[in-house]
């Protein structure tokens, strides 16, 4: 499946030069209501859900895509309006799981959690791909990584780009200053073909569109 993954400048350049992304904690993420798209009304269900997120937290971190990079509020809320930059990956379907968009909140039986044991990261993805329906413009998948000290660096995590997170597209925003050059220079030694293009907006859409004059990115 080919997602993309929206990301500013400095951060951009430096998974370029690094060939690696920053995985997301749960903690982290701009959304409160990760994991809590469970109806909470009854005191048990609240109290689980929120020690299931501190445990998932501990072991497991994210990392988003989106299956489109045209979107323009995406390029401005995640790649610091229009400055950054959007990668585009092919990444094994079986790695990702597409999340799902509601108006209501999730009903769950509260019997369930009684036991420790049925809190399991199998149980909890139903709820960690339910999103609030008002983020559905970001048409979003993601991965789920393990976190261990392969990935870990000074207290952030990291997943190396390879077979299974292939680097095929970068694409500069519209108002960003980063030149032909600097992306060269991040990727030399990379043995993956990569199209690199500037972006532009739309004459006739609110879309961002490939900018088709190769001379207006220097």
């Amino acid at each position: 499946m080919r997602v993309y993954h929206f990301v500013n400048k400095e951060y951009g350049i430096q998974d370029l030069q690094k060939r690696r992304l920053k995985i997301a904690r749960l903690h982290e993420l701009n959304d409160p209501f990760e994991l809590f798209g469970v109806e909470f009304s009854n005191e048990d269900i609240r109290s689980a859900f929120h020690k299931m997120k501190t445990e998932l937290t501990k072991k497991r971190g994210l990392i988003c895509f989106s299956k489109s990079w045209h979107n323009p509020v995406q390029w401005s809320h995640y790649a610091d309006k229009h400055q950054g930059l959007c990668f585009g990956f092919d990444i094994p379907d079986h790695h990702l799981g597409e999340v799902n968009y509601s108006r209501k909140r999730l009903v769950i039986d509260a019997e369930r959690l009684k036991n420790p044991g049925n809190i399991t990261f199998s149980f909890a993805k139903r709820f960690l791909f339910t999103k609030y329906s008002h983020w559905s413009y970001e048409n979003e998948v993601r991965g789920f990584i393990s976190l261990d000290k392969e990935t870990e660096e000074k207290g952030l995590y990291f997943l190396d780009f390879s077979d299974s997170l292939k680097l095929k597209e970068v694409i500069v925003g519209s108002e960003s200053d980063i030149t032909r050059q600097e992306i060269s220079d991040s990727l030399s030694g990379y043995n993956i073909n990569v199209n690199c293009f500037k972006a532009r907006l739309a004459f006739k859409s609110f879309r961002v569109v490939r900018q088709r004059k190769e001379s207006l990115w220097l």
